[in-house]
């Protein structure tokens, strides 16, 4: 008898954005199938209409929320979980609509519920606008926190792995001004031992981290910022390193990614978003896969926003949600397939 393939739920995103487009893509691609079993979790209205729009086919399976598998044994091809959030014919593309929020938070909340309740083995998020998601009511920053208040995560953080490049945030999505306030030794310490963890089953043996530090040139001993380097960072390392870690910083954040050092670094702690994001999508805009980690389920997504100027235009390139699926289906994969199941990927 041939093994279970595992069920990734992946979230449709916005649907005024790229994200009905990408789902379509992944739903028919033949490949992606041996290795796992996406179902949408969104609306087929919407998929419906963009099919119809850009002459893609849309032939799988859609089950009723009623009709929804209560195990994913049941759950065997490719398919889509019809939520019935928003109207179709209201949906205007590329435009932020606080509906398009409601459904995009919608389709995430169901998905979270289903993989606490184990009717999923991974969850794979395809993109929600943040303007869409706050004129709606639901005041998050994204994803991320979402995940982390509903599945009650004691810690959390933000990672973007690729094979070009891994790197883990401190802080996600708050402005400039609000980044050293937010920096304590003991959220740094938690994003080194999230991340020490994570890269140590996803290669499977000790990883090399490095840590950036805050200011130009790392403070220069002090000259500049306001000593977070010396008082709230240096500390999180030393702790680290006198756990056993292979850690090294904290590193000027402008040659921190110079290729030899990327060579002999597994993973990079940035203190701030796009001290991680600009490398990052620099170097692999199309592969990178951005995973919480932390969780009691797997959470994959995929390293893009909304991409509105481009929304149901048949231009969306649905690689990077392939990726995010691949790699959501196999950290879900048991423990003795040899490769890493570990929940806090």
């Amino acid at each position: 008898m041939s093994e279970r393939l595992p069920v990734i739920a992946v979230t449709m995103g916005d649907p005024a954005g790229v994200g009905p487009e990408i789902c379509l893509r992944l739903l028919t691609n033949a490949e992606l199938a041996r290795e796992c079993v996406p179902v949408v979790f969104g609306d087929v209205g919407v998929l419906r209409r963009m099919a119809e729009r850009l002459g893609l086919p849309l032939t799988c399976p859609v089950m009723a929320k009623a009709k929804w598998p209560t195990h994913k044994h049941m759950v065997r091809m490719p398919s889509v979980l019809d939520l019935q959030c928003v109207d179709a014919a209201a949906v205007t593309p590329g435009q932020v609509d606080a509906r398009c929020g409601d459904a995009a938070f919608r389709y995430v909340l169901a998905a979270i519920e289903a993989g606490l309740r184990g009717e999923v083995d991974a969850i794979t998020t395809a993109p929600l606008n943040k303007e869409a998601l706050h004129a709606a009511g639901h005041k998050y920053p994204g994803h991320t926190e979402i995940f982390a208040e509903r599945m009650r995560a004691e810690r959390s953080c933000m990672t973007f792995f690729s094979d070009e490049l891994t790197c883990s945030l401190v802080t996600v999505d708050i402005g400039y001004h609000e980044v050293p306030a937010a920096l304590t030794t003991q959220r740094i310490r938690d994003v080194i031992e999230l991340t020490a963890d994570a890269v140590r089953r996803r290669l499977g043996r000790a990883p090399r981290l490095a840590v950036l530090g805050l200011n130009p040139h790392a403070g220069e001993h002090g000259l500049f910022g306001r000593g977070e380097e010396e008082r709230i960072i240096a500390p999180a390392i030393e702790a680290a390193r006198a756990a056993g870690l292979t850690i090294t910083g904290p590193l000027s954040p402008d040659t921190a990614f110079l290729p030899a050092r990327r060579r002999e670094t597994d993973a990079f702690i940035c203190m701030y978003h796009d001290q991680a994001l600009i490398p990052m999508k620099a170097l692999a805009f199309d592969t990178a896969v951005n995973t919480t980690l932390g969780l009691p389920v797997v959470r994959t997504s995929v390293d893009h926003g909304t991409a509105f100027d481009i929304a149901w235009q048949g231009k969306a390139n649905a690689e990077n949600l392939l990726a995010a699926v691949r790699l959501a289906a196999r950290l879900a994969l048991p423990a003795e397939s040899g490769k890493s199941s570990s929940p806090s990927l």
